[in-house]
């Protein structure tokens, strides 16, 4: 009898615990941007997705990768849009992605080796930066028009990854003061200013970088593809505003698309 009263406990206490996890769950309707997959098991994938409401997100989708699923798992690339409803609960690390569509699908991109390969180094690129959950909507907006303008550019859009992330640090908080003497020819990337000389701490960039990156970060995505660069100094630009991401963002990982990438462009 003892033995039969414990286990009707424990599994009143089951019940209880399930009740309680979903009354914590809600159904919810947002956007994302997706970021990055992975694969898991045979046919599932754990895709991150930056969204509208909850911030950066982890979703488990299984059977997305099976021959009945048609196309969709190519909805999970990089840059892609799409409109979810969610079971979420704040406390889990990887929520239940219940419904999703296409809010937009990145045609062009897809369909342009070089427009892919910025893609998938931005897709890389936010993975590493944007850990935290927190929403920020004027962060999810200017992803959301970027991608939008970036698919529907036809021309001079050589430079537009460049723009991106100089746009995309004063969301992250670090985004340089504007150059305001034309005696300031160097960048000083550790307090995020044009100086006139070589910091003492050493760590800055060349007069000719310099100077493209402080039209660079005042800049409109119209307007970045009039600054006349090469394939080398261009490269070189970049480099430096990785070097400048690293800087301020601890941890930032090493962006292994990044050299395809500068291939590409270069």
């Amino acid at each position: 009898m003892y033995e039969e009263n414990q286990a009707l406990c424990s599994i009143q206490i089951s019940i209880i615990l399930i009740l309680s996890d979903n009354h914590f769950m809600m159904l919810e309707k947002t956007r994302g941007v997706i970021l990055h997959q992975i694969k898991y098991s045979d046919s599932g994938i754990v895709a991150q997705l930056y969204t509208r409401k909850f911030g950066r997100q982890s979703f488990l989708i299984r059977g997305i990768r099976k021959k009945k699923s048609g196309r969709q798992n190519i909805l999970f690339q990089p840059m892609f849009i799409l409109d979810l409803e969610i079971n979420f609960k704040e406390s889990r690390d990887m929520n239940v992605l219940k419904e999703f569509s296409v809010s937009y699908s990145p045609y062009d991109i897809y369909s342009d080796i070089r427009k892919s390969s910025v893609a998938i180094f931005l897709g890389e690129v936010l993975t590493s930066v944007l850990r935290e959950q927190s929403p920020n909507e004027e962060m999810f907006e200017y992803l959301e028009k970027s991608i939008i303008y970036f698919d529907m550019c036809r021309e001079a859009y050589a430079n537009f990854h460049i723009g991106f992330l100089a746009g995309l640090s004063s969301f992250l908080g670090f985004e340089p003061g504007p150059k305001t003497d034309p005696a300031d020819s160097y960048f000083d990337m550790i307090n995020g200013s044009f100086v006139p000389s070589p910091p003492l701490n050493g760590i800055y960039a060349n007069p000719e970088v310099s100077g493209i990156l402080a039209r660079v970060f005042l800049a409109s995505y119209d307007s970045i593809g009039n600054i006349g660069m090469n394939g080398a100094i261009r490269n070189e630009v970049l480099d430096t505003l990785i070097r400048y991401y690293s800087l301020h963002l601890s941890g930032l990982k090493q962006i292994k698309s990044l050299e395809v990438l500068k291939e590409v462009f270069g």
